[in-house]
């Protein structure tokens, strides 16, 4: 049996890992074939993943997350991010867990400012 809020644990930890530019301790709660759908893509796998957060990641110069809520299955974690070429990059992430590691997320996000910004938006 899953405690309760168990989802929301594991994706506040998941986003607070990633936007403290963490990415190891992000991808370390990924379940092995998690698929992530984006803006810019479907990532499946811990490498596929890696190969998504590295890039933006390595980018940020600061980052806040506004909130995170859930219940034992699924979470919301809703952010903003300040990286080299845009400021102000809001964003939101739908998580599923299921046995403590992250099956399954869908990442909003708009990909027209970071483009008009410059940035990389193909990772």
């Amino acid at each position: 049996m899953t405690a309760p809020n168990a989802a929301q644990k594991v994706a506040e930890d998941y986003v607070r890992a990633w936007t403290g530019r963490d990415v190891d301790k992000a991808l370390s709660l990924l379940a092995d074939n998690v698929v992530c759908e984006a803006p810019n893509g479907t990532f499946e796998g811990i490498d596929g993943l890696r190969q998504f957060l590295e890039p933006f990641v390595s980018t940020i110069t600061s980052a806040t997350v506004i909130d995170v809520l859930g219940n034992d299955t699924q979470a919301a974690a809703v952010y903003v991010t300040n990286t080299q070429f845009l400021k102000d990059f809001r964003g939101m992430d739908c998580i599923t867990v299921e046995g403590g590691k992250i099956t399954h997320m869908v990442s909003h996000f708009d990909l027209l400012p970071m483009a008009k910004a410059g940035g990389n938006i193909q990772h």
